[in-house]
């Protein structure tokens, strides 16, 4: 099994801040905005580099969104940036309308997401982000598993042209991925396996690899895959791994309800039906409590991805 090292716990809200400074100092078109929520966003650094391209737009989303739609089409790449629920669930018809409909080339920038956003509770976490960006057509979903990978991520954003959807979080987790390019629409295999296929997604991903050590001192076999991009998906890598393995897992900090593991089911059922088990929130809102407390609570962590990657083995 391939080992990764954690260089450091890093939150992935700032690799996006880093991977937008790095956005901004190559292209000159790249535009943030925010609602009121500079600092939480890890915006700083490029609105003090660039004032003159740095817009406070305050708690207004709507208003925001349709302000990053003008200035996408007078030929700018506007990235706007909010709390997950926030900048999903309140300006949903906006994004929809506007930068959906419309191809506009406009970057959403969600912070906070999941339930790992922790003490702020069930008000401000959202589990329900990806179902909604990802039923919408021409709309890109991307959700980083580290501070690297946040930053390369936000940097492909930029040069792509359309929608695009960007997951981050705010609490502080392992950064352990290779400083390398970011493919969009790549599944990124971590360990190669031959008992078990685990597909995970943003903070799952460090979790998974974390269940897969677990595994091997048992004599199972992992095979650790970052599905980085959501939409769209890499069914040729998530077919040949299911293929090999003939047992599926998959781990995401979502509910069950338009989630990645309803979206690798479908393309299973459809091409390579396997067993599959579920690690994700079901179907809850969140609640107060620290990130680690939340996910041992909603039975998400690395000990719950090993217990169903045994259970579902049992199933083949």
């Amino acid at each position: 099994m391939k080992k990764y090292t954690d260089k450091g716990k890093k939150d992935t809200r700032s690799g996006f801040g880093a991977g937008l400074y790095e956005a901004g100092k190559a292209d000159e078109r790249v535009v943030p905005l925010t609602a009121d929520l500079k600092g939480s966003l890890k915006m700083d650094a490029f609105a003090a580099e660039f004032p003159e391209r740095y817009y406070e737009c305050g708690i207004a989303e709507a208003n925001m969104v349709g302000a990053a739609a003008g200035l996408a089409i007078a030929g700018k790449v506007p990235f706007v940036g909010s709390f997950a629920e926030f900048v999903t669930g309140r300006v949903y018809d906006q994004i929809r309308m506007e930068v959906c409909y419309g191809e506009t080339n406009v970057k959403i920038a969600s912070s906070h997401a999941g339930i790992t956003l922790g003490e702020d509770g069930a008000t401000h976490q959202t589990m329900e982000d990806i179902a909604l960006m990802r039923a919408l057509p021409n709309m890109v979903v991307i959700n980083p598993c580290d501070w690297t990978q946040t930053k390369n991520a936000t940097i492909a954003a930029a040069k792509y042209d359309g929608p695009v959807y960007l997951r981050f979080g705010r609490p502080k987790v392992a950064d352990f991925m290779p400083d390398e390019p970011f493919e969009i629409g790549k599944a990124y295999v971590l360990n190669e396996g031959k008992d078990v296929t685990i597909f995970a997604t943003g903070h799952m991903v460090w979790e998974s690899l974390q269940a897969a050590e677990a595994l091997e001192a048992e004599g199972i076999s992992a095979e650790v895959i970052d599905i980085a991009t959501i939409k769209p998906l890499d069914t040729e890598a998530v077919i040949a791994s299911a293929a090999k393995t003939g047992a599926v897992v998959v781990a995401e900090e979502h509910n069950m309800a338009g989630g990645l593991g309803e979206l690798i089911a479908g393309v299973l059922a459809g091409s390579c039906p396997k067993p599959v088990e579920y690690v994700n929130g079901k179907d809850q809102f969140g609640q107060s409590g620290t990130p680690s407390e939340l996910l041992a609570a909603y039975n998400m962590d690395a000990a719950h991805i090993a217990e169903a990657a045994k259970k579902v083995m049992e199933r083949k």
